[in-house]
């Protein structure tokens, strides 16, 4: 029985990481991988700064979103 729930638990969270994908939950963690790897030279930004921005950008230059 504990390699079936081993299975169901292992499934929930390929879906639940798919779904964040979907929805955009990973971008500041993607952020934080292009800015490393781009080499800036500055600090990246923190996570509420990158989602103030995004957000503000995302309301300056609406484009086909769903709300």
């Amino acid at each position: 029985m504990s390699a079936g729930l081993a299975a169901l638990s292992t499934g929930f969270k390929g879906f639940a990481r798919y779904l964040g994908g979907v929805l955009g939950a990973d971008a500041y963690a993607k952020y934080l991988e292009h800015h490393r790897q781009a080499g800036h030279r500055e600090p990246p930004l923190t996570e509420r700064e990158f989602w103030r921005d995004r957000t503000d950008r995302q309301d300056s230059n609406p484009q086909g979103r769903c709300c």
